[in-house]
């Protein structure tokens, strides 16, 4: 095991559909993250994608050429010191997957925010994803003006003219703006580069309870595999907080949902970890940092296509609760996030419908109750979550789920 180049934090790579995200984490990676059938097929990203990057130190070289994501460096071929390593998570574009772009913000440290030089800016979901990484409490990002190759140097200087101007009053005014050609590797450089220098690794605490956000769930077994060689269900996320290790007994919150005898209701799963990887690295224990998969002793069927996304992952018995029915205190934005039109965002309704985003879940409420900044809603979908824990609120305006304001859980 090379335990060197366990990642560090996570890093979110963000931006409007079609801006390039998915190839400059394969240019950094040197993984291809849409392996879905779909996404294939349709070339956007549908789920969270993710990819780890090492980043080394040549010992002789100057900037620019200081950092590459290759061990040997590719300007001299000197042996580089390995300074960070982290993963990538590749979040959605396209403004119907907002709910699965609005997860993956639960895990990033920071973020990486795409944005095309051969499109005015900002566009409707550059605007949407920049308010969520705000609300979503996280502090630095980097601004990834791509592909530069596609323009002349005139509309290249307009469009950072644009992004300077839409950053303007937000909390990443100040954030740097790198441009670059993800395609051909240009200036990947310079961008790796800042990440080192811009990105600090967060600090940790490993001594609270852990707590595991679901973000993806799978089933590694091919059809036909002999049932003395079946895996368990793979879980994938990112720990909060604390230390899981092989052979601890964790649950799964809030579980599967069960119907019996008319009955609806959700059952937690209990289990054991058999192992855990993070990238191609089999690990002896998890801790906050970067992306992880856990092999556990579930049955497969219950983590085919994603199923315990949403879920949180911790011991037996020292876990958060459950609610099916959440207390909200409310803070709406000004303007909706992600419309082309500049809409203002008008008040909240008794039972109107709103999806909510908890931790890695998304869940639909019914409003029951409004009492000044404050809500009372009933979920479709139960969560587990801390009291305290940040919540963000979309509802349904021209057919699609936009991003309004957030809310405190009381």
């Amino acid at each position: 095991m090379n335990t060197k180049i366990i990642p560090q934090f996570n890093l979110g790579l963000v931006g409007h559909v079609d801006h390039g995200k998915t190839t400059l984490v394969s240019k950094l990676s040197g993984k291809w993250t849409d392996t879905h059938s779909e996404e294939i097929k349709r070339g956007i990203t549908i789920r969270l994608g993710y990819a780890n990057v090492a980043i080394y130190e040549c010992p002789k070289c100057e900037s620019p050429n200081k950092y590459s994501v290759s061990e040997k460096c590719p300007v001299c071929g000197t042996k580089g010191k390995l300074v960070r390593a982290f993963s990538l998570v590749d979040a959605p574009g396209h403004e119907s997957l907002m709910a699965t772009m609005l997860a993956g913000t639960t895990i990033m440290d920071g973020a990486l925010l795409l944005i095309a030089a051969d499109e005015k800016c900002p566009q409707p979901q550059t605007r949407e994803h920049i308010m969520a990484l705000d609300i979503a409490g996280i502090k630095k990002i980097i601004v990834v003006q791509n592909k530069i190759d596609l323009v002349g140097k005139e509309r290249a200087l307009e469009n950072y003219k644009e992004i300077k101007e839409f950053l303007k009053g937000t909390s990443f005014e100040d954030s740097p703006i790198i441009p670059i050609s993800a395609f051909y590797g240009t200036n990947l450089n310079l961008l790796i580069e800042t990440i080192v220098n811009y990105f600090p690794v967060p600090k940790r605490d490993k001594t609270k309870e852990p707590l595991m956000v679901v973000a993806r769930s799978f089933d590694i077994n091919r059809p036909g595999t002999q049932i003395e060689k079946i895996h368990g269900g793979i879980i994938g996320g990112a720990l909060k907080q604390g230390v899981l290790k092989i052979g601890d007994e964790i649950e799964i919150k809030p579980g599967v949902k069960i119907n019996k005898k008319g009955r609806v209701y959700w059952q937690p799963l209990k289990t054991k970890i058999c192992s855990i990887q993070t990238g191609e690295i089999k690990i002896d224990e998890a801790s906050p940092g970067g992306s992880v998969a856990i092999e556990t002793l579930l049955d497969p069927f219950y983590v085919r296509a994603d199923g315990l996304m949403g879920n949180v992952v911790g011991h037996q018995g020292k876990m958060p609760p459950v609610f099916d029915e959440l207390s909200l205190e409310v803070h709406l934005l000004d303007r909706v996030a992600g419309t082309a039109k500049d809409l203002k965002v008008e008040p909240l309704k008794i039972n109107e419908p709103i999806m909510l985003n908890v931790n890695s879940a998304a869940t639909m409420g019914i409003i029951n109750s409004i009492n000044k900044d404050s809500i009372r809603c009933k979920l479709r979908i139960p969560v587990c979550a801390e009291k305290k824990s940040r919540v963000t609120i979309s509802r349904v305006i021209d057919n699609r789920w936009r991003l309004i304001g957030y809310a405190i859980i009381n």
